[in-house]
């Protein structure tokens, strides 16, 4: 944990940044891509349930109990060092609504008998993305325990040498009903996939959301519906929608 310029940040090994809060506002969402998740509620405006791999510094958890009062949240982290900086980062204490649960979250997924109607997905290490996090089996199992309608929302690392292997294997699992979208100016992709429902969803509809949910969430969601309609009108041409043949043959369980 490092403090510096009015911020609080939680770092790997004193470099890499994993979550950052403003110390004056600490429920917004300072890091890029972080933002770019919340566009999940582009599709789920008033999710019942929330889960979320990976609590990091809680930014997400923080501003979803803020602004989604009639949401219940659930956010599972393997490490209990993390854990027990929740105070630190003013994460608030478990309530009816949220929960954090110290346990692995590849076995969490695959165990619960909850049906969330979103799944965040914010795993990495010092070592980068969390392996298990990115399976085939992981992303099935994923599949298996959202609610109809349902969608998962992965933050992806772009500089990752298996970042492609990971988005083929996303598509497959959720049969193609799939976008990525950039993180504005950052390396991370955040992948949104989709349980069920009307996919891809009309321009007007995806515009006329984000501008109507604009002022309730300072995120940047007009702007995003446009870059995510953009790559919805780009696929199978663009390399996070068409993995090279070699990656195809080598999509199988991890």
């Amino acid at each position: 944990m490092v403090d510096t310029h009015g911020r609080r940040t939680l770092q790997f090994d004193g470099t890499i940044i994993q979550s950052e809060m403003d110390l004056a506002a600490p429920d917004a969402l300072e890091l890029a891509y972080t933002r770019t998740m919340m566009g999940f509620l582009l599709f789920q405006p008033a999710p019942r349930h929330i889960l979320m791999i990976g609590l990091g510094g809680g930014s997400l958890a923080k501003y979803c109990l803020r602004r989604l009062p009639d949401t219940r949240f659930t956010a599972v982290e393997i490490d209990p060092a993390v854990i027990a900086l929740r105070d630190t980062f003013g994460i608030p204490p478990d309530d009816e609504r949220f929960s954090v649960v110290c346990a692995d979250g590849a076995a969490y997924v695959r165990e619960s008998a909850d049906t969330p109607d979103v799944l965040l997905v914010d795993g990495f290490g010092p070592g980068g993305q969390a392996r298990e996090l990115c399976s085939a089996g992981f992303y099935d199992d994923c599949h298996t325990l959202l609610a109809d309608g349902g969608l998962l929302v992965a933050n992806l690392w772009s500089g990752d040498s298996r970042y492609g292997l990971y988005a083929a294997r996303l598509r497959d699992c959720f049969e193609h009903r799939m976008v990525v979208v950039r993180a504005e100016d950052d390396g991370n992709r955040v992948a949104f996939a989709f349980k069920g429902g009307r996919f891809p969803p009309g321009r007007a509809q995806l515009l006329a959301r984000s501008r109507a949910l604009a002022d309730a969430h300072p995120v940047g969601l007009p702007a995003l519906a446009q870059r995510m309609q953009g790559r919805l009108e780009q696929r199978g041409t663009h390399p996070d929608d068409s993995a090279p043949a070699s990656i195809r043959a080598a999509r199988r369980r991890s």
